[in-house]
């Protein structure tokens, strides 16, 4: 019995190896978080943890998929793998949360900016589950420069 359990825990990475799904889900992790941190720091209703949470959610979810492709499920020219459909799945779900933080308040819509950079950070998980890190890193870059920079000029030009 023992053996099948250390066999369970350690021998289900056939596709992506546990240093490689480690490396990814830190990298979703803290991608996730350095936009996290901007909304954070802004006192937005989703900040570091929700970003962090969204982003390696969706990298996990990328790399199960990778494992699932691997895995018998009968005849193999039955079996269908496609990646777009868990794709489409991870960003309705990431839409169903980042809907729950737009909110309308005296006439005026709030958090969409948040609701958006969610959305991304599900997307830079994904690109971290399939190894695009540095996909994803280029991403988080231009986040973090749209969110501080735009930003800051927006609020002072922007109406008061």
């Amino acid at each position: 019995m023992l053996d099948q359990i250390t066999t369970e825990l350690t021998g289900s990475f056939a596709e992506v190896p546990p240093t490689v799904a480690a490396i990814r889900l830190t990298a979703a992790l803290i991608l996730g978080g350095i936009i996290g941190a901007e909304r954070e720091w802004r006192q937005k209703p989703a900040g570091l943890r929700t970003h962090m949470l969204v982003s390696m959610a969706a990298c996990l979810f990328i790399i199960v998929s990778q494992q699932l492709a691997t895995m018998p499920f009968g005849d193999q020219d039955s079996m269908r793998v496609d990646p777009l459909r868990l794709i489409e799945a991870v960003t309705a779900g990431v839409a169903f949360l980042a809907a729950g933080i737009i909110f309308t308040s005296g006439g005026q819509v709030r958090n969409t900016t948040t609701g958006a950079s969610m959305w991304l950070a599900g997307g830079i998980g994904l690109a971290c589950g399939s190894g695009q890190m540095p996909l994803a890193t280029m991403a988080t870059g231009i986040v973090v420069v749209v969110l501080s920079v735009l930003g800051a000029i927006s609020r002072r030009v922007g109406p008061k």
